[in-house]
């Protein structure tokens, strides 16, 4: 196996774990200890592979259309993120300070 190929089933691999453990909802920490990886390495290859631009589009499932609801009815939006934990935007929210927040509050372990 070339070194190239070997690049490449290393970055698919870890691909593969940091996807694992954000469905996980464990810490950092758990997660590795669990499966018996290097922290500090699992942190390498998240800010490696963050940097490449994937998982920057998360998919929004909205509950109920805005329309649908009734007056008097809770018009927020709940943004569930992969670490299990979410947020709550009620109408008029800055797009661009929830994804700030999501982004710190993902990156928390």
């Amino acid at each position: 196996m070339t070194q190239r190929e070997r690049s490449k089933q290393a970055r698919r691999k870890w691909q593969e774990l940091l996807s694992e453990q954000g469905r996980s909802g464990e810490s950092v920490a758990a997660f590795c200890r669990g499966r018996q990886l290097c922290a500090s390495h699992f942190y390498w290859w998240k800010k490696r592979l963050g940097a490449s631009g994937a998982e920057k589009f998360v998919e929004v499932k909205l509950a109920a259309a805005a329309s649908t609801l009734g007056a008097g009815e809770d018009r927020r939006v709940e943004v569930v993120l992969r670490n299990g934990r979410s947020l709550r935007v009620g109408p008029g929210f800055d797009p661009e300070l929830v994804q700030a927040l999501a982004a710190v509050v993902e990156s928390a372990a």
